[in-house]
Order: structure tokens, then sequence, then C-alpha cells
């Protein structure tokens, strides 16, 4: 799976430098490495270091040509754009990217019902 982050103009990669730093940008970041330490392939342009992906970007362009710098950041999960405007959380990040977890055991969920509801366990699927 592959995560592409298009961040409005900053004045670093991940918006996390300076004197102040916002603290969702810090969570975010921080979120983006977990994923990576997972198997996630995590790319993440900065609109005034890298214009050329937002151009090269059918999707991130036409955004951007509809409704401005407003729609800023868009997260992008495979090809399908995930969230547009503000930074998703971890466990967004997650169900978007990653088989969910139990978090008791840390084995693989089932994300949808299996046999009509039957559950995981009961043999039918």
């Amino acid at each position: 799976m592959e995560v592409e982050v298009y961040d409005p103009a900053m004045c670093c990669s991940t918006g996390v430098c300076g004197p102040s730093v916002d603290p969702a940008l810090a969570q975010f970041a921080s979120d983006l490495e977990w994923l990576a330490g997972r198997g996630v392939s995590v790319k993440r342009f900065n609109l005034s270091q890298e214009p050329g992906a937002f151009a090269s970007s059918p999707r991130v362009s036409a955004l951007l040509q509809v409704a401005g710098g407003a729609v800023l950041p868009v997260v992008m999960v495979g090809s399908e754009v995930k969230a547009t405007g503000h930074y998703p959380s971890r466990s967004e990040l997650e169900g978007w990217a990653l088989q969910p977890t139990d978090p008791a055991t840390g084995d693989a969920r089932e994300t949808a019902p299996c046999c009509g509801g039957a559950g995981p366990n009961s043999g039918c699927c």
C-alpha cells in the first residue's frame, strides 16, 4: 500500500521546524513514521519545495483548480483521495492503509462480517 501526502507550502518538508511547531504536524509526522514502520510506502510532497508533484498528479491538480489551497493537505491512499483540508488521525490512516489489528491480541481483525455475520471463528468462511 502507498500513502501520498500533498502538504501546503511549509518551511520544511514536514512542517516540524522553526521556533513554534504545530503539535498536529508533529503528531502526523509521527503517524506517518509509524505507518512506514509497518511496511507502508509513504511519500510526502511540500507545495513550496515540490510543486511539480502537485502538477503531475491529475487528482491533486484538479482539486487545487476547484478549491484552491484550502483543499491542502490532500492525503491519498493507493489512488484514492481519502482526506482533504485536514490531517487524518492515526486510526484513520491505519484503517485506510493497513488491515486493522485487535488491540488485545495484535492479530488481524476481520474487516467485514463473515458468512452474513456468523463471525470469523464460525468455520463457515
